[in-house]
């Protein structure tokens, strides 16, 4: 079994499991679906990417030149996309199992533990 994966990595692999994306997309794509938890800033980006490429997560898929500026962009490798499958069955096994334990929690103490007069 993988270790789980970092914010930040999910969160990336998230963005680029629909679609291939450039840097900017992808810093734009982790905010919002992270709901402004990860933010990225662009040095961190791209060495994030960097990694991930080396262990075979993603893949670089073409670059283009919009106003001067060159764009790379990136999709999900088969292997990314199978240990983002992996973590989301993890998370989803792990929050059900929160969830069984707090139905059957015990009542708290406090206010609705005061004996009735």
């Amino acid at each position: 079994m993988s270790a789980p994966l970092t914010p930040p990595v999910f969160w990336i692999l998230t963005s680029l499991a629909s679609q291939r994306r450039h840097g900017y997309d992808i810093l734009r794509a982790t905010e919002e679906a992270s709901g402004g938890d990860v933010s990225l800033r662009v040095t961190s980006l791209y060495a994030a990417l960097e990694r991930m490429e080396r262990e075979g997560l993603i893949v670089v898929d073409g670059e283009e030149v919009v106003n001067g500026r060159t764009r790379r962009y990136f999709r999900i490798s088969p292997t990314g996309s199978s240990r983002l499958d992996a973590e989301v069955t993890r998370m989803e096994s792990a929050a059900r199992a929160a969830r069984a334990s707090m139905a059957t929690r015990a009542p708290a103490w406090g206010a609705s533990m005061v004996m009735p007069a």
